[in-house]
């Protein structure tokens, strides 16, 4: 029996998420010191989204994998804060970039859309309290997550795959590696640029 009956919906920087929608971040605040930290690590993830984070709901709850291991944690309104979620996330610091969603274009009846947003929220959420994952080469173990790697494998359970092969040069067996990029570019996505100005791609 499906205990996630409701699908629920929460503005994030004029942005309307739903529970199995994907929040991409970049990492690091440049007007605070470790957020310049965190911005140099995501220098090594190829592309403009370094982290990836699942929106479940009810209100701005969400699921991550972070330093943490999978995590819940709450936003406290519709304004991206990361200073203020910092503490319960681990230290992470990061900054708003847009919203994927993975379901957007795909040929779903709107009753199996709910099923499958629910399925997806209810995988991540099974999985909170499990470590971190640091061998980034093996996104199929379900002992451990990165933050792709989790939002990966719960749309892997309803056959949506997100994993596109992208790959660091002259570096074999990285296109075993999801990065959150390949989130961002395989979905239909939404970026915020500015309070008025919003782009949809996809």
């Amino acid at each position: 029996m499906n205990t996630m009956n409701v699908i629920h919906a929460f503005e994030i920087e004029g942005l309307v998420v739903q529970t199995g929608d994907v929040i991409c971040t970049t990492n690091g605040k440049p007007d605070i010191l470790p957020g310049e930290f965190w911005r140099l690590v995501g220098r090594l993830v190829p592309g403009d989204v370094d982290h990836v984070v699942m929106y479940v709901g009810p209100g701005g709850r969400c699921v991550e994998a972070g330093s943490r291991g999978v995590i819940t944690f709450e936003m406290p309104d519709s304004t991206w804060d990361t200073e203020r979620m910092a503490r319960e996330r681990g230290l992470l610091f990061d900054t708003f970039y847009g919203v994927a969603s993975p379901l957007d274009g795909q040929d779903c009846s709107e009753e199996e859309e709910r099923r499958i947003r629910a399925r997806v929220a209810e995988y991540c959420l099974a999985q909170v309290g499990k470590p971190y994952n640091l061998n980034f080469l093996d996104a199929e173990t379900e002992e451990a997550f990165y933050c792709s790697q989790l939002v990966y494998k719960a749309y892997q359970q309803v056959g949506v795959n997100l994993n596109t092969g992208l790959s660091i040069e002259q570096l074999p067996g990285t296109n075993n590696i999801v990065y959150p990029q390949e989130i961002w570019g395989e979905c239909m996505h939404r970026r915020a640029r500015s309070a008025r100005t919003i782009e949809i791609n996809g």
